[in-house]
């Protein structure tokens, strides 16, 4: 079973099916749309959606959580591309309309990284987004992950191939978090 992760007012904890309305309002957000490819037009879906990440985790491939206040989703943090034999895995993360602009992203993904660095034993996570994403490069910096280049024409969204800067923060980088 997925672990709940605690910090600041906030809980990153399994996703519910109970969830699905956050989830079609999340995927329904243009500036979330902006940034996947994927889109989602029905609760049943969103339910498709959330039903799957146990698997993910179960299978240690990826995992999912619910950034949760007062226990009503505002966005999501996750662990993509999840390899414990590589010690590494893909940071993800997007928060609702109404929650942006608190720093709620970079307090729940710092410490959804502590916890995978503490507890899973990894040693690298990344970071890719699009350069033009200013907001994800924002909470790149906040989290103390180093620029490491920049992919050309390696992510696909909604408007089509974009050039991706990529990010990582290492295990020995220590737990800098500037929120």
């Amino acid at each position: 079973m997925q672990p709940r992760i605690e910090v600041g007012g906030l809980t990153l904890r399994p996703w519910r099916e109970s969830d699905a309305d956050a989830v079609l309002k999340a995927f329904s957000c243009p500036e979330i749309q902006r940034w996947h490819v994927r889109r989602m037009d029905t609760r049943d879906e969103a339910r498709e959606w959330i039903g799957a990440w146990p698997a993910r985790w179960d299978d240690e491939t990826a995992a999912s959580w619910a950034i949760s206040r007062d226990d009503e989703p505002i966005g999501q943090a996750g662990l993509r591309h999840l390899s414990l034999v590589e010690a590494s895995a893909a940071l993800s993360y997007w928060v609702l309309p109404e929650a942006r602009g608190a720093g709620i992203a970079a307090r729940a993904a710092h410490a959804l990284i502590e916890w995978a660095f503490e507890t899973l034993g990894l040693q690298r996570v990344s970071l890719e987004h699009s350069t033009v994403n200013t907001a994800s490069c924002r909470v790149a910096a906040k989290l103390g992950f180093a620029v490491e280049g920049t992919l050309r024409g390696s992510g696909r969204h909604a408007d089509g191939w974009h050039d991706m800067h990529l990010h990582a923060r290492l295990r020995t980088d220590g737990t800098s978090c500037r929120t």
